[in-house]
């Protein structure tokens, strides 16, 4: 089972794969660039000249485990603007990382997904941090959606695409209000996937 309905990690075509992650990169950077809802200042777009990114990277393709949880914790998220907002664990996801670099950690995570309070068809959202996060990717974490076709049960699949997690909008303008990745959701590893951000 997949968020995007194209397969796990291991059957990707990597040339397809790559060539569409550089399109939907290409299409955020206009937006970023030219939309009236752009999080960008519109003083400063102009000046803008496209995100910055990891290089696109299937080894941050992983197929994660699912376990649910039929009672849901409420998780109490604290905000970049100093306030709180309430979801709940409604996921954890373990995933294992086999990489070829000698210095980048190895071995079995776990990543919880929420959904707040309010009732809705909501993504499954997974904020976090990592060992680039305030140095290669932003200070308050970064943010993955997941959209499962159908509704999970313990020990699915799932697609989980770091090469997809991105950045935030309270990152470019004070105007909004993001929830910080809890505790649980800190990965003492390097995940170089994804959306970089240079302060």
């Amino acid at each position: 089972m997949s968020d995007s309905g194209d397969g796990t990690g291991d059957d990707v075509d990597v040339d397809r794969w790559r060539t569409e992650l550089e399109e939907k990169r290409a299409e955020k950077d206009e937006f970023f660039g030219t939309h009236p809802q752009s999080p960008i200042p519109s003083d400063d777009r102009d000046a803008f000249d496209g995100l910055s990114y990891f290089e696109p990277d299937p080894t941050y393709r992983v197929t994660a485990t699912v376990e649910t949880h039929d009672d849901p914790e409420v998780v109490l998220m604290e905000t970049t603007a100093g306030g709180e907002m309430r979801y709940l664990r409604v996921t954890t996801l373990e995933f294992t990382l086999d990489r070829e670099e000698p210095d980048l950690a190895d071995g079995t995570f776990e990543l919880a997904a929420y959904r707040l309070e309010s009732p809705g068809d909501q993504p499954l959202f997974v904020p976090f941090r990592d060992k680039t996060t305030g140095q290669q990717s932003y200070g308050g974490g970064r943010y993955m959606e997941l959209s499962p076709d159908r509704e999970l049960t313990v020990g699915d699949e799932i697609l989980l695409d770091f090469n997809l997690a991105y950045t935030p909008f309270c990152a470019y303008s004070d105007s909004y209000d993001c929830p910080l990745p809890p505790e649980e959701n800190w990965l003492e590893v390097t995940i170089p996937a994804g959306e970089r951000f240079e302060s």
